[in-house]
């Protein structure tokens, strides 16, 4: 599904119904390989840099190839798998295409980054300055995963309440599904960074000479630093977290099996004395009335 938008400062961002100079090009699904083909031929743009964004794995990083000047860099996504002890965030790459009046984003998921362009109203978003349009989808990106983390620490600290009251294991799993999401944004956000300091160092956008871009763009790299920071804090306090409540569930198992094996040993009493005067040999008492209640006590 391929969409074209246009806005200006203090306007509503208008849908296009066809391609325009100075529009945003927006590709999300469903599409297929001929759309994304038919769209590289027109506006001369390598279908690679298309194809590589909808690649889950794709790694963070910027070129220019004929004049097409390309991003691509990771987002948060709510991991929307029903199946057990899946994470419940992942990252996934967003490809941001620049090229002649045009920029493209595209992506393999309708995503929370570009929804929020599509439907909210960001400070000074016009569709016509892409150095700011690509700054601020940064921006949002950072600020999207400082509010994740947040949440996964508040999901954290509630499930830390229910172990204490718990000895299974399924609890720790609750933990688990936390950690894989931390593990996704610890590399994401360190790839991230390196992306964005490069572009710094390169001036990859052009705007040096530009001071409010340069101060937001500074502001944005702080963000990321500052999110990468709370993902590595986060993880290795669950790991803490998680390694105590291990050593205290195998304590309370052997707790257990100390309880169990008391028991054990009370029941070899009566069973080695049954075992004895069980034997078909001649044994103290056996002619006694009483032998019987005898063995009893």
């Amino acid at each position: 599904m391929i969409r074209y938008y246009r806005k200006k400062v203090n306007e509503e961002l208008i849908q296009l119904p066809a391609l325009q100079a100075g529009c945003w090009i927006n590709i999300y699904p469903p599409f297929n390989r001929e759309d994304l083909t038919n769209l590289s031929d027109q506006l001369d743009i390598p279908l690679d840099f298309f194809i590589d964004a909808l690649d889950i794995d794709e790694r963070s990083r910027y070129e220019t190839e004929d004049e097409v000047h390309y991003i691509v860099f990771n987002i948060p996504y709510a991991n929307k798998s029903t199946e057990k002890h899946e994470p419940l965030y992942i990252t996934i790459p967003i490809g941001i295409v620049e090229v002649d009046d045009y920029i493209i984003t595209i992506s393999a998921y309708e995503n929370p980054i570009i929804d929020y362009f599509l439907k909210g109203k960001p400070r000074g978003f016009e569709t016509k300055k892409h150095n700011h349009f690509v700054l601020l989808l940064l921006e949002r990106t950072a600020d999207t995963f400082l509010l994740n983390l947040k949440t996964m620490d508040r999901e954290r600290d509630a499930y830390e309440r229910e172990l204490y009251n718990s000895t299974r294991n399924q609890e720790l799993s609750k933990l688990m599904t936390i950690h894989k999401s931390l593990i996704y944004f610890v590399t994401t956000l360190r790839d991230n960074e390196m992306l964005v300091m490069r572009m710094q160092r390169t001036d990859f956008l052009n705007i040096r000479k530009d001071e409010e871009l340069t101060d937001l763009f500074e502001d944005i790299i702080i963000d990321m630093r500052q999110a990468q920071e709370m993902a590595q804090i986060y993880t290795s306090i669950l790991n803490g977290i998680m390694d105590a409540f291990a050593s205290i569930i195998n304590n309370n198992m052997n707790n257990i099996m100390k309880r169990l094996t008391s028991v054990t040993i009370i029941l070899m009493v009566p069973t080695l004395v049954a075992s004895f005067y069980g034997m078909n040999v001649p044994l103290w008492g056996q002619n006694s009335p009483y032998s019987f209640g005898f063995i009893l006590v």
